[in-house]
């Protein structure tokens, strides 16, 4: 038996920062003289990022004539409250205390630019704890695409056959996949308005962080 090692997506499957980010949504609209909307409006569009929140704030697209504009506004304000709401979820810190405890290594690839995603990982103390910590500016491409999930099996030095990409994103699978590595998909995340978590073609849906330990051993 192997011993695996796991990647995670960060938002929405770490970490729930979803707070954070409809916070700088609802600070666009605000600017505007307009209402706050409810987190709940927010938080199935969060792993879209700038591009979703947008759409939840002003109804509005990357084909606008103001969407960059737009999406400057919003990046500048998330950056003014990264960390205000923002935490890991609480059964994942547990996980990641087991992991640590089984000297199972671990570690983070994120589509998240790495002057969002620093902060956070650093105010949570994660980046002491993680084997590799992959943004989505730190190699050429974003997931789908797999380069950001073999970097981080490199910088751990684990084959990717023997790591587990977990995530709560159809974009996470894809690229676990092309990858070459098993997927898992989590049912807590905020997965989007798109095709079903069932139809993902992931190796594994959990519905608790604490699922993930059945795959402590690879055959």
């Amino acid at each position: 038996m192997r011993r695996p090692a796991f990647l995670f997506d960060l938002d929405g499957t770490l970490v729930d920062s979803a707070p954070d980010l409809a916070g700088a949504g609802n600070a666009v609209r605000l600017a505007r003289g307009l209402p706050e909307r409810p987190l709940s409006d927010y938080r199935p569009h969060t792993s879209a990022g700038a591009r979703g929140m947008l759409g939840v704030a002003l109804g509005i697209g990357p084909d606008a004539p103001d969407f960059e504009a737009l999406k400057d506004e919003f990046l500048a304000a998330y950056a003014q409250r990264l960390t205000l709401l923002t935490r890991c979820f609480p059964a994942m810190e547990s996980l990641l205390d087991q992991l640590d405890a089984l000297q199972l290594p671990w570690g983070i690839v994120t589509n998240k630019a790495t002057r969002f995603t620093q902060p956070i990982v650093s105010h949570l103390g994660l980046d002491r704890r993680a084997g590799a910590v992959i943004c989505g500016d730190t190699t050429p491409h974003a997931k789908p695409h797999p380069e950001p999930l073999l970097e981080a099996a490199r910088r751990m030095a684990i084959a990717p056959e023997d790591c587990i990409y977990v995530g709560d994103d159809l974009r996470d699978i894809q690229a676990g996949h092309a990858a070459g590595m098993k997927t898992v998909a989590v049912r807590w995340g905020y997965l989007g308005e798109g095709l079903p978590i069932e139809a993902w073609g992931a190796d594994d849906l959990i519905d608790h962080p604490e699922s993930l330990l059945k795959w402590a051993a690879m055959p």
